[in-house]
């Protein structure tokens, strides 16, 4: 035994938390992918690589972010810009996101009913912990975010995922219903969707509220809605994409500003809470407590701030619907099934063959990295994220074309 490290002996492997010794084995494949893709750009030049792989936005944030950025760090005390914020958050931030969200979807949110954090992740981390206990269910809706189990068996809860509907990616009513068992105490729904692109529509989320509303009541317990909303702006024309809280009083709203503003390194987003919510005037101060235990302690000071001033601002983000009409016509024109996205900058083809992991290797031959969605409850199709140039995207249906034809003979 050491002198100076006299413990060193007693500690060995088997005493590190197993689960996250685990999770370094199962890397994410969307990671793996981009990984792939940078190092196979240093060899033949990225311009040449065609990556679809992560969903990095690609637009420049709004000048306003920058402008307020700069002035906030040329005219403001340091101590206001950098000190801690109250653990609830900064008023500032949570009375404009508040006035945000009442004058564009008509709803009567208070600062009170906002909770800053890191990100949409960290939103649902937060209210996941808030509305169940240790041993409830939870249900979410394939396609799905795969990064969701995570969250959710991080607070004891067990996540099952209801099975696609494959034709539209709205909801699959009848194989919901069938899973909605007493012990499940929350449904998460993510729309736009990621990875389908798809929103749900004003009858989908009617017949959802509804449901959720008789489940309550028969169980004799209130079922709790996460509505994971980062996509929320990314909107195409003639899309049916409301509003989610305004179906169903008792959801919680986990938003972030990585897409709508392409701020996804300041790690910024928000919980907000329906007003009409059961335990609405408990549910931030208790994320408030979560964060003790979780070492959250709300995102960066000024990043609260700068938001604060621009959070009814977007980046452009009209480049994405163009990118979506140009892929979406070449996937038609090439025999594929598709389903035309509403929104997001991802959208999901079915692969020409059975296996997508085998269909996307063999695109991977012509650098073009698309995503197999296995691991997003959806087998048999594949993920492209298209916040790219266009210029590329032009390029990369060329390359597809290529691709299909001398593979699959189409």
């Amino acid at each position: 035994r050491s002198t100076l490290f006299p413990y060193t002996t007693l500690f060995r492997s088997r005493d590190i938390n197993e689960t996250y010794k685990e999770m370094l084995g199962a890397k994410s494949v969307i990671r793996e992918l981009s990984e792939y893709a940078t190092a196979r750009g240093k060899e033949i030049g990225y311009e040449n690589v065609f990556d679809f792989s992560l969903g990095n936005p690609s637009v420049a944030v709004p000048q306003e972010f920058t402008d307020e950025m700069i002035r906030l760090l040329q005219t403001e005390d340091t101590m206001t810009l950098h000190g801690y914020t109250p653990s609830l958050g900064n008023p500032l931030y949570k009375e404009k996101i508040a006035q945000s969200l009442n004058k564009r979807f008509g709803m009567n949110y208070g600062p009170e009913h906002i909770f800053p954090t890191t990100g949409a992740a960290g939103a649902i981390s937060h209210a996941i912990r808030a509305i169940t206990k240790p041993g409830d269910k939870a249900l979410a809706f394939a396609p799905f975010f795969p990064e969701y189990r995570t969250y959710i068996t991080g607070a004891g809860v067990e996540l099952e995922v209801v099975p696609a509907d494959t034709e539209t990616f709205q909801i699959n009513f009848d194989k919901f219903e069938e899973m909605f068992t007493k012990d499940v105490a929350a449904v998460l729904v993510n729309t736009p969707n990621n990875p389908s692109g798809v929103a749900y529509s004003t009858e989908t989320l009617t017949r959802l509220a509804e449901i959720l509303t008789a489940k309550s009541k028969e169980f004799g317990h209130t079922v709790y809605l996460l509505s994971d909303e980062p996509y929320r702006e990314i909107v195409f024309k003639g899309a049916d994409a409301p509003y989610v809280s305004k179906f169903y009083d008792h959801t919680l709203s986990c938003y972030s500003f990585s897409k709508s503003l392409s701020l996804p390194g300041e790690r910024i987003g928000y919980v907000a809470v329906n007003p009409k919510c059961d335990g609405a005037e408990f549910i931030v101060p208790m994320c408030g407590q979560i964060s003790r235990g979780t070492g959250h302690n709300c995102p960066p000071s000024i990043i609260q701030q700068a938001v604060a001033k621009v959070c009814d601002m977007t980046a452009d983000l009209s480049v994405y619907e163009t990118n979506m009409n140009i892929i979406y016509d070449t996937l038609v024109e090439l025999g594929f099934t598709v389903v035309k996205p509403g929104g997001t900058f991802y959208i999901m083809p079915k692969a020409l063959e059975e296996s997508s992991i085998e269909f996307c290797k063999k695109a991977k031959e012509y650098d073009l990295i698309f995503v197999p969605t296995d691991g997003f409850g959806a087998p048999g199709f594949f993920r492209m994220a298209y916040c790219i140039e266009t210029e590329k995207v032009e390029r990369a249906m060329e390359r597809l074309r290529k691709f299909v034809n001398e593979v699959y003979k189409k």
